[in-house]
């Protein structure tokens, strides 16, 4: 086994690397961007070197900067992670030239699976089926467009060098053929510097389903499969293994098929080889076609490991260093049924725009595996990938294994910037998926039920409400009056939206709430809240911001009508009283001259004190109150003399 290695990556996979490593005894390396400088595989590491700037051109791409912190370090190989310089055959080549060893495949067998069109002519030589199509050297576009007719449309024209569905075109008829190849070409070359296409037969309910291979340079085994067909815009949302309504028969022919393209290339380490399923009538032996092979460890291998007990990262670093596989193919059986379900700072309604910001809290399930590389006040920066975490759960079935991913989602809390946990909740609940009739095109045909906005409810208001007042873990902060219950105002914001709730205790662990949209009654009891009978939605106050966690988690804005200019009213002569309250104090004269945002007075409402401000320059004209008077909600307290500029 090697003493150190180096983590040529960054994010929750560094993380997850450096979690068996270090448990193995081995220290690692980590490396970092200017952006990075605090991140938290820095922090888990035995040593961490600066290697550049925030964008990834400026460092982590940066293969001889990353080679020479492996030297410096002493690390004795370089492990990849995904993404970044895992797939590049002259990184694995200038690592090995350096005297390092890569945890990882062959430069040969990275550059034999690294274009589509190669892979797929020597998948066919190796006896693996793949999808009906053209993938020659040929790019005449009359040559295309008949292959394209010899095939039957609808087709699928794909870049060779392409991923994460970028250069690819679905093409319904012939008379759309020409625009969508350029199309295609055109984003391909901006995107992987290589305008080929391929052209292949589009399978009309298609399933991705991959096999995880895993393979020491001379042998090879599967590690059986996962089913990745819930998929926005060909990237991959929640995974599965294994793949729902899977027999025996497919499952065998599939392993061994991924197996005999794996031992083709003299594959050495983990890797995954794709299949495109027809999930028309069933799972069938010859309804499966070869799509691509990724060289490396897959961000949804969490899965795998659940249903195997295998530590691929193990197998990763002992092969690495010299030894055989672990295991033999009758060796390894399934075991129950996991899901991973990838959490991203992303706004869902919004076409899933990417978002950044803040994470002002991070919590997860305690029974819940969550492979993350962010903690509560780290920063989604805009230089990488979005992704917060991978939730992962297993179960003995796959009905059981559901339920807890459902719940494993209601209970993680996430604030600071919007994210995509409620739709990945509302998918987990989608009836389709729960019965297995998934395919990838699921979340495209339902997208606009998945991600709107749930209305709110009482519970959520009443919730919001509490953890406003400071009162969500405790009853004793709004107080109990022998003669009458003690009310307090909370107004909540929610874009233009205003809620006014009024909390009123009845007595000291029982309140009542009324919000805009219904009443409802909290108890305080064994330390927690319960509304209607049930436990209350969790949520968190900081700073101005409430939320309300769990699947109708909403944000407000705490507002504070003291605050509110009485310009509001169109009036910056005079002072109100937004609510109900006791003059404190009166902190000007008569004949005063005041500034804009001076404190004039200091109303006490609600067991708070607050200032009322000068919406403007100018001279105290009257004082219509004294310190300790009571006063109803819009009196007039204060008033300025007329602005000279208005007087004609």
């Amino acid at each position: 086994m090697f003493d150190t290695i180096l983590i040529a990556n960054r994010g929750e996979i560094a993380c997850r690397i450096m979690q068996t490593a270090q448990a193995l005894g081995v220290r690692c390396v980590a490396v970092y961007s200017d952006a990075d400088a605090s991140a938290r595989h820095v922090e888990m590491a035995d040593a961490a070197v600066h290697i550049g700037g925030s964008a990834p051109a400026d460092s982590y791409l940066r293969g001889d900067v990353v080679i020479q912190a492996a030297l410096d370090t002493g690390a004795q190989a370089i492990h990849p992670g995904y993404g970044f310089l895992s797939e590049n055959p002259e990184f694995v080549e200038a690592v090995e030239a350096a005297g390092l060893t890569f945890i990882g495949p062959s430069a040969h067998a990275i550059r034999s699976m690294g274009l589509k069109d190669a892979a797929k002519s020597l998948m066919e030589k190796a006896g693996v089926p793949v999808v009906p199509g053209y993938h020659g050297a040929d790019q005449n576009d009359s040559l295309l467009a008949e292959k394209a007719t010899e095939i039957g449309y609808p087709v699928l024209i794909k870049a060779v060098a392409g991923g994460g569905g970028k250069g690819m075109r679905l093409v319904e008829s012939e008379g759309a053929f020409a625009a969508a190849l350029e199309s295609a070409r055109s984003e391909a070359k901006k995107a992987f510097g290589n305008s080929d296409v391929l052209v292949e037969k589009f399978v009309t309910k298609p399933r991705h389903i991959e096999i995880q291979v895993f393979g020491d340079g001379s042998d090879a085994v599967h590690l059986f499969e996962r089913d990745c067909s819930l998929q926005r815009r060909h990237q991959k949302v929640i995974e599965e293994a294994p793949a729902p309504g899977m027999n025996d028969a497919v499952r065998a022919a599939m392993g061994k098929a991924a197996v005999r393209a794996a031992k083709a290339i003299g594959y050495s380490g983990a890797g995954t080889v794709e299949f495109i399923v027809d999930g028309s009538d069933g799972l069938r032996e010859d309804g499966f076609w070869f799509m691509e092979m990724n060289t490396r460890l897959q961000v949804e291998h969490p899965v795998t490991e659940a249903i195997t007990g295998v530590d691929l990262v193990e197998w990763q670093l002992r092969v690495a260093a010299g030894a055989r596989l672990p295991k033999k193919q009758e060796e390894l059986k399934i075991e129950g049924h996991s899901f991973e379900a990838r959490l991203y700072a992303e706004d869902a309604a919004n076409d899933f725009l990417p978002a950044t910001g803040r994470l002002t809290h991070l919590m997860f399930p305690s029974d819940t595996r969550a492979d993350t590389g962010v903690r509560s006040g780290d920063y989604i920066s805009p230089y990488y990938d979005p992704m917060i975490a991978k939730i992962t759960v297993h179960g003995a079935t796959r009905a059981v294994a559901l339920g807890k991913l459902r719940n494993a989602l209601a209970k993680t809390q996430v604030a600071g910037t919007v994210t995509n946990l409620n739709f990945l909740h509302a998918l987990a609940c989608h009836e389709g998926f729960a019965n297995g009739d998934v395919d990838t095109g699921l979340i495209g045909r339902d997208q606009a039920m998945l991600t709107e906005a749930k209305p709110l409810s009482v519970t959520v208001l009443a919730s919001a409400a509490l953890s406003a007042a400071k009162l969500d873990t405790s009853a004793s902060n709004l107080g109990f009056s022998l003669w009458q219950p003690l009310a307090r105002q909370i107004v909540l914001t929610q874009g233009e939206e205003l809620f006014t709730c009024v909390l009123r205790f009845i007595t000291p662990r029982e309140v009542e709430i009324q919000t805009p949209i219904g009443k409802a009654v909290a108890h305080f009891k064994n330390d927690a809240w319960t509304i209607g009978g049930m436990p209350a939605t969790h949520t968190i106050t900081i700073a101005e911001q409430v939320h309300v966690f769990g699947p109708e988690g909403a944000t407000f804005t705490l507002f504070d009508p003291l605050q509110q200019s009485s310009a509001a009213s169109g009036d910056t002569d005079l002072i109100l009283a937004p609510m109900p309250g006791s003059v404190k104090s009166v902190l000007v004269k008569n004949g005063q001259n005041v500034a804009l945002d001076q404190p004039l007075c200091v109303l006490e409402a609600m067991k708070m004190e607050h200032s009322l401000l000068a919406q403007r320059i100018g001279e105290v004209a009257e004082i219509y109150v004294k310190e300790g008077d009571q006063v109803e909600a819009g009196a007039a307290l204060i008033r300025l003399a007329p602005d000279a500029s208005d007087v004609e």
